[in-house]
């Protein structure tokens, strides 16, 4: 082939008068009915943002509702009087009702520390002790995540001391949602 024969194979053919006159045709066609187009067009606008705002905004907002509040209120109280509250004659089945209410993450730290640290001490000095939440408030609540400040009255006895001694402290409890329950994944003095 020559260089000449190639330059023509690379040249765009020309529109045909035929094909010139039918864009002009639907052009004039889309000018004509420019109201229903736009119309259409602002509905789909509205629509669309209408979706978005609904999975972005209000979805949320029904996730992180009253309701949902007092469950994680609920679940943090309810986790921190299970961790707090323990007796040597039943320190298995407390440590256990602990253990139910943490995450997988937590579980780790708080076995090792009950293991080494609480119920030696307990079995050891037959400290008892009963934790009550005085109250508590949301922080923070997301759909799956949630941070709820806990007061705490705590009344420790043992043998060498029958007499109770009541501390007060205030914590703050981090919880994660999993398979539908609200478990502990941070458990911190505030």
């Amino acid at each position: 082939m020559t260089a000449d024969g190639d330059k023509a194979d690379r040249v765009a053919p020309r529109p045909t008068r035929h094909a010139v006159s039918a864009l002009g045709r639907w052009m004039r066609h889309c000018l004509a009915r420019w109201r229903p187009i736009l119309l259409s067009m602002l509905l789909v606008g509205v629509t669309g943002f209408g979706v978005g705002y609904f999975y972005l905004v209000y979805r949320p907002d029904l996730q992180t509702d009253n309701a949902v509040a007092h469950q994680v209120i609920k679940a943090a109280s309810d986790g921190t009087v299970a961790l707090l509250s323990y007796s040597p004659a039943t320190l298995d089945r407390d440590f256990a009702n602990a253990k139910s209410r943490l995450t997988e993450n937590y579980l780790t730290y708080y076995q090792r520390f009950a293991d080494q640290i609480v119920g030696p001490s307990a079995q050891r000095g037959q400290v008892t002790t009963t934790a009550t939440v005085v109250k508590a408030a949301v922080s923070e609540l997301h759909p799956s995540s949630a941070i709820v400040l806990v007061f705490v009255k705590q009344k420790a006895t043992s043998k060498d001391r029958p007499e109770p001694v009541v501390t007060s402290s205030s914590l703050r409890v981090g919880l994660t949602k999993v398979h539908g329950s609200w478990l502990i994944e941070k458990f911190d003095a505030a």
